[in-house]
């Protein structure tokens, strides 16, 4: 592992694990981009940490699905005004982890956005004594209507929290899927099981979410991707359940079952240390 990745994956894992998982990530913000996906849509998009940033511009205002850590903020905004002078009116959180939902507070309180999570989300933002709270929640579904286009909401189930949603943009076929998905970052499937997620329900959830009509789909780390590249996660969502299941039902060790997440599903230190033994668990 390069010692950029590495000191990133600490800092994730300090994150995620830290009863104050909204702190700050690094000394400073991180290094952004932004990428038009088509007229109006934009992904605020970095290296690995924090996640990335979906942006949809309409006439009346912006709409944000997630809004990585609070030191990002300035240039969240700024990388925003180069394309358009309209406030951010909704930010919609995937989930409750600091590098998606970090930024609430500041667009809360500068922009007078408007926050929107599930209801479980918000708990576990509330236990976190996390800034910027949600204004509103969902159990199942919600709809945001701004500027003649619409942001469809969806709580399917737990996955990789108990509070994952997935926001579908009908008008452009996109899908901002959180970290219930991500590519080519090296961050394998992570269950965070202190925050409420399941290994066996992802696969169900994330088929679930393959039924909405999406073309593309914006993931909670890493490139754009496609539904076929989804589909393809899912199925490797399903194999890892049926392997560390059946690797249970033989007996095998823990050190076994490490070895084959390392092995054939990428997993490092840190997602051994978060998640295996809650695997193992679960899957018994």
């Amino acid at each position: 592992m390069n010692p950029y990745r590495q000191s990133t994956v600490v800092g994730l894992l300090a994150c995620l694990l830290a009863p104050c998982a909204f702190a700050q990530f690094g000394s400073a913000p991180a290094e952004l981009e932004l990428i038009e996906i088509e007229k109006d849509v934009y992904v605020i998009h970095n290296e690995l940490v924090p996640g990335n940033v979906t942006a949809v511009v309409t006439s009346d205002g912006v709409i944000l699905v997630d809004d990585k850590f609070e030191i990002d903020y300035e240039n969240i905004m700024r990388l925003l005004r180069t394309v358009t002078d309209q406030p951010v009116k909704y930010v919609i959180n995937t989930h409750y982890h600091g590098d998606h939902s970090g930024g609430n507070a500041k667009l809360q309180s500068m922009e007078g956005a408007i926050a929107v999570a599930s209801e479980n989300a918000r708990v576990r933002m509330v236990a976190g004594s996390q800034p910027g709270l949600p204004d509103i929640t969902i159990e199942q579904r919600g709809h945001i209507y701004l500027g003649g286009k619409s942001a469809q909401i969806y709580w399917f189930g737990r996955g990789h929290t108990d509070g994952d949603v997935v926001v579908l943009f009908p008008d452009h076929r996109l899908l901002a899927a959180g970290d219930l998905f991500t590519v080519g970052t090296g961050l394998p499937q992570l269950v965070d099981y202190r925050g409420g997620g399941s290994a066996r329900e992802w696969t169900r959830t994330l088929e679930k979410v393959l039924e909405l009509d999406f073309d593309k789909v914006v993931p909670g780390h890493g490139a754009v991707a496609d539904k076929r590249t989804l589909a393809e996660y899912r199925d490797r969502s399903a194999r890892m359940t049926e392997l560390v299941t059946e690797m249970n039902r033989q007996g095998k060790s823990r050190a076994e079952i490490e070895t084959v997440l390392r092995n054939e599903f990428g997993f490092e230190d840190f997602h051994i240390q978060m998640s295996l033994d809650g695997l193992i668990e679960e899957l018994r």
